[in-house]
């Protein structure tokens, strides 16, 4: 069983990299920042940047056939923790919005930057996708 790379057009064309991968059901989604298709980190705070982010990472996995129902781990990469708490509501909101009520395994961790200066968040994920 081959691997299949997973490059939507709508989104920023990678170089060095894929925005996902499938491998039989599973799909390895690359880490997302707020880049929009202008290759430029969304306008905004923590809460703009993640919903750019995690548009971006659900685009890819609809792309590869999947769902947000799929996601079976998430990552999220912070460079201000307290920040991303202080908006957890909305944030939540907006996942809820996105993706409905279910949540996959989850970790969030502090970091120093990411590969873009201004990015303030990096979501990537793993899903598995379900015969429907």
């Amino acid at each position: 069983m081959g691997h299949r790379t997973i490059n939507p057009e709508s989104l920023p064309k990678p170089s060095g990299f894929a925005h996902g991968m499938l491998a039989g059901n599973m799909v390895f989604l690359g880490g997302q920042t707020a880049l929009d298709k202008n290759m430029k980190i969304v306008p905004g705070g923590i809460v703009e940047q993640f919903t750019q982010a995690f548009s971006n990472v659900l685009t890819t996995l609809r792309e590869a056939g999947g769902q947000p129902e799929d996601l079976v781990n998430v990552t999220i990469f912070l460079t201000d923790v307290e920040d991303y708490m202080a908006n957890g509501r909305e944030i939540g909101r907006i996942w809820r919005e996105m993706a409905n009520s279910q949540y996959p395994a989850m970790a969030g961790i502090g970091v120093t930057r990411l590969w873009q200066e201004e990015a303030l968040i990096e979501i990537q994920a793993i899903a598995v996708i379900s015969e429907r």
